[in-house]
């Protein structure tokens, strides 16, 4: 197998270019990946000259003099053809790089992801799936927001996607399927819901059912599928859960001397939990169904988040996520639902 190459968007982020190129040098001492760092080159070039040494040839630096503002719309970036993220883009396009990170612009990502780099075939619509941990593993929620408005055949789509995710990447042999809707009898929900529950009943996956928003953190599904509106507020308010409870038990030991000496005999146990909360770990969420891997990291990404957005998309260029994904949507479809 050839050496991954992976374009990164340096001037994406509230950190960048700083933390992005340190999350480079990071994944170019622990990886064995090729990087192509697209910004600035002056201040690219000045951040890497501090290091003590690299491999040139393995940190390629390529010049883009515009960038993709945080606040910007999305479609700005297709009429931005110097911005470091449409190059980024570009060398994905042009089979030049085999992934994609950046912590830029999250609309403007999905962008260049979709319409620049493309879909896979039989796929209409790419999905972000998430990995969120439970007491037994990882629940795969798709779509947490690439995709607000959808059909049931996109559900479908994403559920086969989601399959590929929990089996191929997280190793889950037969992942077990659900949609989330407001009760878990069958005929619950919306029509999108009822529509998709027909589909993915008629399907070769091992579909389950209905799920509720209590099974997403109790490892009863590996696979929990939504329209990309619902799960993206579910994402955000996890995300504000998490570091809500931190800072409360935070505060709640600060109170008395002997709250503090209990804090002290848990705090392996909560160092543990922080780690499971904290994004930095795990880096970015893929949007899945892109031709390449194109990995979406937060714009407070710092250098280990970057780091492991990297490792994120060497995953899934050592995988062979996309061929995997190309069969099963042959292999798990209906029969009804032409691929």
């Amino acid at each position: 197998m050839n050496t991954p190459k992976i374009a990164v968007d340096c001037m994406g982020g509230d950190y960048a270019p700083e933390e992005i190129v340190k999350g480079c040098l990071l994944a170019h001492r622990e990886l064995d990946v090729i990087l192509y760092l697209v910004g600035d080159e002056k201040k690219i070039k000045s951040i890497l000259d501090k290091e003590n040494s690299y491999d040139r040839k393995r940190l390629i630096l390529i010049n883009a003099e515009d960038v993709v503002s945080m606040s910007e719309p999305p479609s700005n970036v297709l009429k931005k053809k110097r911005s470091s993220l449409y190059i980024a883009g570009i060398l994905l396009r042009e089979n030049e790089a085999d992934g994609l990170v950046s912590a830029g612009n999250t609309g403007a990502v999905l962008t260049v992801g979709k319409f620049l780099v493309g879909a896979l075939e039989h796929i209409e619509r790419p999905a972000i799936g998430v990995a969120l941990p439970n007491p037994k593993g990882r629940t795969v929620l798709i779509d947490v927001g690439a995709n607000v408005d959808c059909k049931p055949k996109h559900l479908l789509q994403f559920a086969i996607i989601g399959h590929t995710y929990a089996k191929e990447i997280l190793g889950v042999q037969n992942p077990k399927i659900g949609i989330l809707s407001i009760g878990e009898e069958e005929g619950k929900g919306n029509e999108l819901v009822r529509e998709s529950y027909a589909l993915l009943k008629k399907s070769k996956l091992n579909f389950l059912g209905n799920a509720e928003g209590r099974d997403i953190y109790a490892g009863t599904f590996d696979v929990i599928v939504c329209d990309g509106f619902v799960g993206n507020v579910i994402l955000k308010a996890s995300e504000s859960l998490g570091m809500a409870v931190l800072q409360m038990i935070k505060e709640e030991v600060q109170k008395s001397l002997i709250a503090r000496i209990g804090a002290l005999l848990v705090k392996p146990a909560l160092n543990n939990f922080k780690k499971k909360a904290d994004f930095a770990e795990y880096g970015g969420i893929p949007l899945l169904g892109a031709k390449k891997p194109v990995i979406i990291t937060h714009g407070r990404a710092n250098a280990k988040a970057i780091k492991n957005a990297i490792k994120v998309a060497n995953e899934f260029y050592v995988h062979h996520f996309n061929e995997k994904l190309a069969e099963y949507m042959k292999s798990l479809s209906p029969k009804e639902v032409k691929v």
